[in-house]
């Protein structure tokens, strides 16, 4: 028999309210400096420490639609609760755990997830825009906000969350539970739209484009409008293109800050495209909640998850955060 803890059946929810965030481009927990916890998982060092992170590739029948699958755990009894500071990107989750199954739309601001006790999720990660045809209608309707997978997937979402959750105790148990995921959602998979794939394309492009800074740029690459650039990622990828590239910045600005290397700020600045280097203080901090120069300091480590954790709460606004795996919420 599986069931959902109390507590947690919720119609609609606002994430800014109460939710705990993503990992993104996330894979085996690493050490500071590789690439393995991905972009977005701040202080990346001190969570290769609390939790283990994998990913797996979609089948080619969900290649045009699922970036990868994510796989979280993590056993922290007898030791204090950790902190997870998340910088999002513009992807779509849907996630698997013990409160039950929901689809989380694209977070605009930095949020943190608190994991206590012993836990384990399973996300699935879609591609930028790709989920638009699974959804049937503008992403930006899921932006900062969450639903129950029941609305898509029917009741075999509850289904398939049993069977992920009874799948983790198995040997074999990744490749198990992405056989389930990938059973439900090739149930109900769409044909293939051709304006999600070039949103997709789009927003590599931009993550894999530094010298694109500006959305007159990416209209003139693509050979789009602006205007027609801005409907199309309203509609399929649930932010703006100047949202995309911003964050995208800021998550080489962290990647920097968090390699262990003195960064030369006043040229990072440039190479991100900044007029100045006070601009990139202004962005960062804005978002992170205290200035890069202060988030790489080698010291002073209590300090700056302090100041972090304030900033979350700034730009997020008031809200409880998720604990053990009993009332854990939304994605990491």
């Amino acid at each position: 028999m599986c069931s959902t803890v109390p507590g947690t059946d919720w119609a609609v929810l606002n994430k800014r309210d109460s939710y705990p965030g993503h990992v993104a481009e996330s894979g085996v927990a690493g050490s500071v400096g590789s690439p393995a916890m991905g972009r977005g998982v701040l202080r990346p060092e001190l969570a290769a420490a609390r939790f283990q992170l994998a990913r797996r590739p979609p089948s080619a029948g969900l290649a045009p639609f699922v970036e990868f699958y994510w796989i979280l755990r993590w056993d922290l009894r007898g030791q204090p609760p950790h902190e997870q500071t998340i910088l999002p990107h513009p992807s779509v989750n849907l996630a698997f755990e013990a409160s039950g199954t929901r689809i989380y739309g694209v977070d605009r601001r930095l949020f943190t997830r608190s994991l206590s006790g012993s836990g384990r999720v399973f996300g699935v990660r879609f591609l930028a825009g790709c989920f638009r045809p699974f959804w049937r209608a503008p992403i930006s309707e899921l932006t900062d906000g969450v639903v129950p997978a029941v609305g898509i997937f029917g009741p075999e979402a509850e289904e398939t969350r049993c069977a992920i959750m009874r799948a983790d105790t198995l040997a074999g148990a990744d490749a198990a539970m992405t056989e389930q995921a990938e059973a439900l959602l090739l149930s109900v998979r769409p044909e293939r739209d051709s304006a999600a794939e070039q949103a997709a394309a789009l927003v590599a492009r931009i993550t894999g484009d530094p010298a694109l800074r500006r959305v007159d740029q990416l209209a003139a690459a693509s050979e789009m409008s602006a205007r027609s650039l801005q409907r199309l990622f309203a509609d399929y990828v649930g932010v703006s293109p100047k949202w995309v590239m911003r964050r995208a910045r800021l998550h080489e600005a962290a990647a920097r800050a968090d390699g262990g290397e003195v960064v030369d700020w006043a040229a990072l600045a440039a190479d991100l495209g900044y007029a100045d280097q006070a601009h990139l203080t202004r962005d960062f901090t804005a978002t992170v909640g205290i200035p890069p120069t202060h988030y790489a300091a080698p010291s002073g480590r209590a300090e700056r998850l302090g100041a972090e954790r304030l900033g979350a709460e700034r730009f997020r606004g008031s809200g409880r955060s998720a604990g053990s795996e009993a009332d854990g919420r939304g994605r990491l």
